[in-house]
C-alpha cells in the first residue's frame, strides 16, 4: 500500500493537478481570509472556516478525477489488479495519497489562525475543532472522488459527476425542507430503501435468497413499525436527510463541540464509500 501511496504523491507533484488543486484551495481561502477578516479587523476564524466550505466543491473533483479513471483509461488497471496487492490495499492508498495532499493544504491555512492569534482574540478550540471537522470532512468527499472516479474511464467526466454528487449533499439542508413529510410519502420511502438494500446485496452476492431475505426483514419491518410506533414515519424523509447531512454535522466541530457520535459518522461514512468502491473494483476484476 505505501508503493501505491508514494507512487499517487508522486503523480500529484509530477503533472499539475496536485499545484492546480493547492492552488486553487489557497488562492480561494486567502481571498476570503483578507476580506472577512484582514479587511473587516474581525478575529472571528470560525465564520472564516464557514465561508469557505464551498471550496470542496470545486477543489476535491480536481483532486480525485484521475485517481482511478485514468487507470482505467489507460488500461494500467489491469497491472495493479494483478499486482500481489489486494484490491483494498490499491484503493486505500490512493486514497491516503489525495487526503495527504488535501491535508498538507489545510495545514498551511492554519498560518492564518496565526495571524488572528497574533493580531486579535483567537476562539482556540472553536478554530481547533472546526480543523478537525475540516478533516474529517474532507475525507468523506474524498471518499465519494473516488467512488465516482471508479466508474468512470475520463477524468473530466469523473471530475463533473463528483461536483454534482457533492453539490447534492451539499444540498441536503434544502431539499429536506421541500420533500413531504405525511406518512404515506414516508413509507414509500422506506420501501425505496429497503429495495435499494436488497438491490445493493445482490449485485454483490449474486443471490436472490439473500436479496430477498433482505427485502422480507425490511418489508416486516415497516409492518411492524406501523403497529407498534407509527409516529416514526411521521416526518421521515427529512429526518433521514437530516440525518446524512455532512454539513449539519460539520456545525458542531465549528463550534469547538467533539461529539463522538459525529466522528463516528464521518467515519463511518468514509468506511462505506471506500468500501462500495473496492467492491465495484472487485466485481470487475472477476467478471
Amino acid at each position: 500500500m505505501f508503493a501505491i501511496i508514494t507512487r499517487e504523491l508522486r503523480t500529484y507533484f509530477q503533472t499539475p493537478i496536485g499545484y492546480v488543486f493547492m492552488g486553487l484551495f489557497l488562492v480561494i481561502s486567502g481571498f476570503f481570509f483578507t476580506i472577512g477578516n484582514l479587511f473587516s479587523g474581525s478575529s472571528n476564524y470560525s465564520s472564516f472556516l464557514q465561508s469557505i466550505l464551498f471550496i470542496y466543491l470545486l477543489a476535491v473533483p480536481l483532486l480525485t478525477m484521475r485517481l482511478l479513471s485514468e487507470e482505467r483509461r489507460q488500461r494500467t488497471d489491469q497491472l495493479l489488479l494483478t499486482s500481489p496487492i489486494t484490491v483494498a490495499q490499491i484503493v486505500l492508498g490512493k486514497f491516503f495519497a489525495a487526503f495527504g495532499v488535501f491535508l498538507v493544504t489545510l495545514v498551511v491555512t492554519i498560518a492564518y489562525a496565526v495571524v488572528v492569534g497574533i493580531f486579535g482574540d483567537l476562539a482556540v478550540w472553536q478554530t481547533v475543532g472546526g480543523y478537525i471537522g475540516f478533516t474529517f470532512l474532507g475525507a468523506a468527499f474524498i471518499s465519494v472522488g473516488i467512488l465516482v472516479s471508479t466508474v468512470s474511464e475520463n477524468q473530466v467526466a469523473s471530475a463533473f459527476f463528483t461536483f454534482f454528487a457533492l453539490l447534492l449533499i451539499w444540498f441536503l439542508n434544502l431539499i429536506k425542507t421541500i420533500v413531504p413529510t405525511d406518512p404515506v410519502a414516508s413509507t414509500v420511502f422506506a420501501a425505496v430503501l429497503v429495495l435499494g438494500l436488497a438491490a445493493f446485496f445482490f449485485l454483490n452476492t449474486r443471490s436472490w435468497i439473500v436479496s430477498g431475505v433482505v427485502g422480507v426483514i425490511g418489508a416486516i419491518a415497516i409492518v411492524v413499525l406501523h403497529l407498534v410506533q407509527p409516529s416514526v414515519f411521521d416526518g421521515l424523509i427529512p429526518n433521514v436527510l437530516d440525518w446524512f447531512s455532512l454539513l449539519e454535522r460539520f456545525q458542531g466541530f465549528g463550534l469547538g463541540l467533539l461529539k463522538v457520535e459525529d466522528i463516528a459518522f464521518y467515519v463511518s461514512f468514509t468506511a462505506a464509500f471506500l468500501f462500495v468502491t473496492i467492491r465495484l473494483i472487485e466485481k470487475r476484476r472477476w467478471s
